[in-house]
């Protein structure tokens, strides 16, 4: 029997498992490779046991990336050798910045391809069928949105009422912590309408949710119909312009990217949710400038009043990295130091690790792997902190929260706060979908708990409580 033949003579629908590593980008890569595949006969799966496809789509943001993937490997390579026929291919930046190397060290992977080569995916596996190996590292010429499908809407459907989309790639920023240049190219824009017809298709089969991404997504700069480039919030105010469509977030942002034109998008365009992923990184200036961020703290805590002033309920997401080369004690207490001065709603915090082909790979007074330890659990316990404090200050107050899926318990649905916190409360099931004032009882570690306001409870201070964080 052939993998693409059922034991009735009928041809089944091949199986594809897609493993996903890394960030939200990584994610809608892999929904865009499924929905490649999908008019080839491929079918998604959630068991690596029936795949005929399986792709690993890598990120190599995270530390030892490359040593997870090829331990990935090792374990796809024993299922081949135990007489499974499948295909191997490896994805994602991994991918980009390995791809010879894969090829050379796991014998079992039949191709090897780039975070702009995806849309080629049918192609690819095609030549491996004929006996090819392949490896497909090169920046393609052409735009690679302009040959994906757009997914059926019931595929859509099947992935949830928030969707990512993804609407910017590449970075010029060159940080000397970070591959995203080199593993993703140079900043590039969607052009507007083609971002557009993406977001009315999904809006159309359901979403009610859209979040932009990009690597450094309020770089946007996509040309319209008449050729005009716009920004990050012109584009968020033509997205509002859509029927159906409740929210708008976007991630990752650069700091020295936040442009008046975006602040005042915050200010006055209300499906814009009021919470901001803006990593600063660290809070010296001597560590930023060895970092090449391209701003100093002064110019973060500048940027955070003007968009406080512009949103004053707006919250606050961060990325921090300890340990980089030449950091001190009085480097890292001025960490410390910003993030008690900005209090963020949620943070994400790393140990530098060294990413080959990077400045910051070859800089002197690498610090202690110890030290980074230490100074990593005084930065989570701070942060955690700060989290926990953000959840205790909703309780009482009344938000707008987009009830997206069922509970855990009978009788409960789950859904998010404008935020992004995950809610839960007692509601019936046909509200999933919709959005509904819900006033904040409690908080937990990792979720804060809700009750549905009715008409006759909701007064006109409910929704100046939803828009502002008390001091």
């Amino acid at each position: 029997m052939t993998q693409d033949s059922a034991p009735t003579g009928e041809i089944r629908p091949k199986k594809l498992f897609i493993k996903t590593y890394g960030c939200q980008m990584n994610v809608y890569d892999s929904d865009r490779m499924a929905d490649a595949l999908a008019p080839h006969g491929y079918e998604p799966t959630q068991t690596l046991d029936d795949a005929d496809l399986v792709v690993l789509n890598t990120c190599h943001i995270r530390e030892k990336a490359s040593e997870k993937v090829f331990s990935e490997l090792g374990r796809l390579a024993e299922l081949k050798a135990e007489g499974r026929q499948f295909m191997i291919g490896v994805a994602g930046c991994v991918a980009q910045a390995e791809g010879e190397e894969i090829a050379r060290r796991a014998k079992s992977v039949d191709m090897v391809f780039g975070p702009q080569s995806y849309h080629h995916l049918p192609e690819l596996v095609a030549r491996v069928r004929a006996g090819e190996k392949v490896v497909e590292t090169e920046f393609p010429a052409e735009d690679k949105f302009e040959y994906l499908p757009h997914a059926e809407p019931r595929v859509i459907r099947s992935r949830g009422l928030t969707a990512f989309l993804t609407v910017q790639e590449g970075c010029d920023k060159f940080c000397s912590f970070c591959v995203v240049p080199y593993t993703r190219g140079s900043e590039t824009s969607r052009p507007v309408e083609q971002v557009l017809a993406e977001a009315r298709a999904l809006v159309a089969a359901g979403v009610r949710e859209l979040t932009l991404l990009g690597q450094n997504v309020n770089a946007y700069h996509g040309l319209d119909a008449k050729g005009r480039s716009l920004g990050l919030g012109e584009l968020c105010e033509k997205l509002a312009e859509i029927d159906g469509l409740a929210r708008i977030r976007y991630t990752t942002s650069h700091p020295s990217d936040m442009t008046d034109e975006l602040i005042a998008a915050h200010r006055d365009n209300f499906k814009l949710m009021p919470y901001l992923h803006l990593p600063v990184q660290s809070g010296s200036d001597r560590i930023l400038k060895a970092m090449n961020r391209r701003h100093t703290r002064a110019d973060y805590l500048r940027t955070i009043e003007r968009i406080k002033q512009a949103r004053p309920d707006m919250a606050l997401s961060g990325d921090f990295i300890v340990g980089f080369p030449g950091e001190t004690d009085a480097d890292f207490d001025a960490t410390l130091s910003i993030v008690r001065e900005v209090g963020y709603a949620s943070a994400y915090t790393f140990k530098y690790s060294i990413r080959p082909g990077t400045p910051g790979a070859s800089m002197p007074d690498q610090v202690p792997e110890d030290l980074k330890a230490e100074r990593l659990a005084r930065l989570n316990e701070l942060v955690t902190m700060q989290m926990c404090g953000f959840a205790r200050s909703c309780v009482g107050r009344t938000f707008d929260v987009l009830l997206d899926k069922k509970g855990r318990m009978p009788g409960q649905l789950g859904g998010r706060s404008p935020y992004l916190q995950a809610v839960h409360l007692e509601a019936p099931e046909h509200l999933i979908g919709t959005v509904q004032p819900v006033r904040i009882v409690a908080a937990g570690n990792n979720s804060i708990e809700g009750k549905i306001v009715t008409h006759a409870e909701l007064k006109p201070a409910s929704v100046i409580e939803s828009r502002a964080v008390p001091a």
